[in-house]
């Protein structure tokens, strides 16, 4: 196998996994939107009143979204314990949950209460406004690997110590 092959091959096999990845968190966040729009209609149904309704759906998509990213979207990335799925669901919490429940809220009292759109329909924009950032904290934050927990943690003690980066360090090695 010659060396253009092989940089074909890892190119290619990177390409893929760069691309399954987003399509698994649409999935998961596709069902994620009918269990938060089923949950919404229900409770804005018996009379609860949208904004108290949305929180709770939103919470209810939240803690969908995070049992299938973990099993599914990002099974990858080592499967743990209890007290390390524990950290996982608060990191889901505090990065996708904080984005959702607080973009919902602000948008749905934006898009219903001054402009009058149905609660669906905004709460459907309100998602489609979220779904980056909560794909960005989820790769970048949540989910990460242990291997890339403890590079980022090393890399982050290097730049608090004034430290050049391993991949500088490694660079200025070979150009000695």
């Amino acid at each position: 196998m010659n060396g253009g092959t092989s940089k074909c091959a890892s190119h290619c096999s990177l390409w893929g996994s760069s691309i399954q990845r987003p399509a698994k968190f649409a999935l998961v966040g596709a069902i994620g939107v009918g269990v938060q729009l089923a949950t919404l209609a229900a409770l804005t149904a018996v009379g609860l009143h949208y904004l108290w309704a949305t929180g709770f759906a939103v919470e209810a998509a939240v803690l969908h979204n995070f049992m299938w990213h973990q099993r599914f979207t990002w099974s990858d990335r080592g499967a743990l314990r209890l007290a390390e799925t524990a950290v996982r669901m608060l990191r889901f919490h505090l990065s996708n949950g904080a984005i959702s429940m607080l973009g919902s809220l602000l948008l749905m009292r934006w898009f219903v209460g001054h402009w009058g759109m149905s609660v669906l329909a905004s709460n459907l924009l309100t998602i489609a406004a979220c779904s980056v950032g909560n794909f960005l904290a989820s790769d970048r934050w949540v989910f990460l690997s242990p291997g890339r927990r403890k590079a980022a943690v090393r890399q982050n003690c290097r730049a608090q110590n004034g430290l050049p980066s391993e991949a500088a360090s490694a660079e200025r090695k070979e150009h000695r």
